[in-house]
């Protein structure tokens, strides 16, 4: 027995063990959200695959850190977005002032991912006000965190169940805890730009009817989680790159998943194998060692909102799409924000240099 386990390690990797739990992750997370009537099953889905780790104490902590920071997001919306949502200056600063704190918090904070959620979930909700005003927002908070609910106590679930078999053979590893104590003035000008990028995407609600700025909120918060070691000057060429396999890796899926959805006209076990074959490959790219791991995480989600819908008989290419809309969305308004700073930046340290050295002299 011994010499068969040792046999079987050496020929399966923990990669191949961690995609295995993606799929049961993501297929359980599917089942549970259908079974509580979820109106959002794909999101069930995304929760049961961004959570999944090596590690069941990283797991756990990262499914607990997500529900409470969706939970916190949508208790703030509620409050606050009745409010804000009539007059779009109000709207512009509420956003403003939640994107650039959560965002800030979610690069330099040991709880980050939790305030990822918050900011998340509230610029969600407040775009979908935005562009529906007649939305109703009890509602969507309560499917959001039902969703993510589902999702999260799925991979959990599952993440346990291996953690006392497959994991025994294939030991995960827990990442390092991330956070920083004191001030960090680079992620503090990062996550204003953040913060801009965001009330661009309120003044374009005001006057022009955009499509997916709920998607463009998500791909600038999303683009813009980029350590602190690797900002530099102004954030531009790391965040630049994050677009580039966003857009790519979402592309690339959204491909593949219209295969698999025009050959099965509607037939639920061939869109289940798409989804299957779809998490694994994804997080397969997204463990490989090299620059463009962003995009496998980018392809899985393009095949999991396209071929995980509320129903089976009406799966379309259309959610797809859309979330590649808010890719450029999300491009279009950040991007420019980026590259000005990157821009100005050289001549304010020019100015800065100046007069320290006019300072010195006298």
């Amino acid at each position: 027995m011994k010499a068969f386990a040792t046999t079987l390690r050496g020929h399966i990797t923990a990669r191949t063990i961690d995609a295995v739990e993606c799929v049961a992750s993501v297929l359980l997370a599917i089942l549970v959200a259908h079974l509580l009537g979820a109106t959002n099953v794909s999101w069930a889905a995304f929760s049961g695959y961004m959570v999944m780790r090596g590690h069941v104490g990283e797991t756990v902590q990262r499914g607990l850190l997500r529900i409470v920071g969706t939970l916190v997001g949508g208790v703030m919306a509620l409050a606050a977005i009745p409010l804000i949502a009539p007059h779009w200056p109000l709207a512009a600063l509420g956003i403003f002032a939640v994107g650039t704190v959560t965002l800030y918090q979610a690069i330099t904070a040991r709880r980050a991912y939790a305030w990822l959620f918050v900011g998340l979930t509230f610029a969600m909700v407040l775009f979908d006000k935005l562009h529906d005003p007649e939305i109703p927002l009890g509602t969507f908070v309560q499917t959001r965190i039902l969703e993510t609910s589902a999702g999260t106590l799925a991979c959990v679930g599952v993440s346990l169940m291996s953690a006392v078999t497959l994991r025994r053979l294939w030991p995960g590893v827990r990442n390092a805890a991330t956070g920083i104590d004191g001030w960090s003035r680079p992620a503090a000008r990062h996550a204003v730009q953040g913060g801009v990028a965001l009330v661009l995407l309120v003044a374009i609600s005001a006057w022009l009817d955009v499509p997916a700025l709920s998607g463009g909120a998500i791909t600038i918060m999303a683009v813009m989680l980029v350590p602190i070691a690797g900002l530099g000057a102004s954030g531009f060429v790391p965040v630049s790159w994050r677009l580039f396999y966003r857009f790519v890796g979402g592309l690339a899926g959204a491909g593949f998943a219209a295969a698999f959805l025009f050959a099965a006209h509607g037939n639920a076990p061939i869109l289940i194998f798409g989804t299957m074959i779809g998490v694994a490959l994804g997080r397969r790219v997204e463990n490989g060692d090299h620059a463009y791991r962003y995009a496998g995480t980018q392809f899985t989600l393009a095949v999991l909102v396209t071929l995980v819908p509320d129903s089976y008989v009406s799966a379309a290419i259309a959610p797809g799409l859309e979330r590649l809309v808010g890719t450029l969305v999300g491009m279009a308004v950040i991007e420019p924000v980026l590259l000005a700073w990157h821009l100005l930046a050289p001549a304010r340290r020019e100015r800065v240099e100046t007069a320290r050295g006019e300072i010195g002299g006298v």
